[in-house]
């Protein structure tokens, strides 16, 4: 038995929920994959996996050994990738959740750029704009808006989106505009509501001497970017924005911007990951990229104010690590 494919089967099990699964994304046959499982298990004299006609759990012993299996493979790779000739091509799988409309309007189109640079690294994106559990999901990083609830997350801020507030005409012509933020907590304004994020908690609007905060009500909510959006175009409430997800939907008259003298607090965009996950190459290399990607979006369509970049850390921050 080879420990190390041994080691390599069990987590992709654990991670696919599934040998056939994990068999599939190793190049290898189910019966090679359930026979290293069954050799590792052999040897450590412990069940790692309770397998039934439907599913596969991990037990108790096999989270716990797991856990460090990740830190060994990882620890290899870098090994790997650190001799000379090989530092340039980090290879492997790495697992991203970025919000649906990043991901549609700003990453997925850059991605040509990032494989031909890393051709050896399998992404597996998964897009989203619900609350990932990054440990238990086995995600290596995820990109978010908003301030960081949990704080014993390793985070790099990105950046600040600059949010505003928009409207159909078809829902202003049915509904009127607006003149003061105050208007959206009467009956006859509707907002298109969203559900846990920042966007579905009360925004700060500031101008002057002026300060509130406005929550309204909706008559449609949802947990997509890229639904929210479609339900603002399509005349169903008030939007809150980025300024990338507004910005051709104001230039083609699809969207009208209200309260233009007043500001909105701006919306941090955070890249965050484990605090017991080792920061492999490929990792590192894709944060980069995220920094780079970044500073793009900067100079092309200036939606984000720059920000301190900073690696928090454990035990100390990396400023512009």
């Amino acid at each position: 038995m080879d420990r190390f494919d041994a080691m390599q089967a069990f987590a992709r099990v654990v991670e696919t929920g599934s040998f056939t699964k994990a068999a599939d994304t190793l190049h290898m046959s189910k019966t090679s994959v359930t026979q290293l499982v069954q050799q590792l298990e052999a040897r450590l004299r412990v069940r790692l996996l309770n397998r039934t006609t439907r599913k596969v759990n991990v037990t108790a012993d096999g989270a716990a050994y797991y856990e460090r299996v990740l830190g060994l493979l990882a620890d290899l790779d870098d090994a790997e990738t650190s001799l000379s000739g090989a530092s340039s091509v980090p290879r492997g799988r790495l697992r991203v959740d970025v919000p649906s409309p990043l991901a549609r309007m700003i990453l997925i189109p850059a991605l040509p750029a990032f494989h031909a640079r890393y051709p050896e690294i399998q992404l597996d994106l998964g897009v989203s704009d619900r609350m990932v559990d990054i440990i238990d999901e086995k995600v290596d990083c995820v990109v978010r808006g908003g301030e960081l609830t949990d704080q014993s997350l390793m985070a790099r801020r990105i950046g600040d989106l600059r949010l505003g507030v928009y409207a159909a005409p078809s829902y202003l012509e049915r509904a009127g505009s607006p003149s003061h933020p105050r208007e959206l907590e009467n009956t006859q304004h509707r907002i298109v509501g969203f559900l846990g994020s920042r966007l579905g908690k009360p925004f700060a609007m500031h101008r002057d001497q002026e300060s509130i905060k406005v929550q309204g009500r909706y008559v449609l909510s949802t947990d997509d970017g890229n639904s929210y959006l479609a339900a603002g175009l399509a005349g169903l409430g008030i939007l809150w924005l980025p300024d990338y997800m507004a910005r051709d939907h104001l230039a083609s008259g699809e969207l009208v911007a209200l309260f233009e003298d007043w500001q909105l607090d701006p919306m941090p965009l955070y890249l965050a990951f484990p605090p017991n996950r080792h920061v492999s190459a490929k990792l590192r290399v894709f944060i980069d990229w995220i920094a780079e990607l970044k500073a793009r979006i900067l100079k092309g369509i200036g939606e984000m104010n720059a920000a301190p970049v900073v690696f928090r850390w454990k035990q100390f921050d990396l400023e512009g690590a």
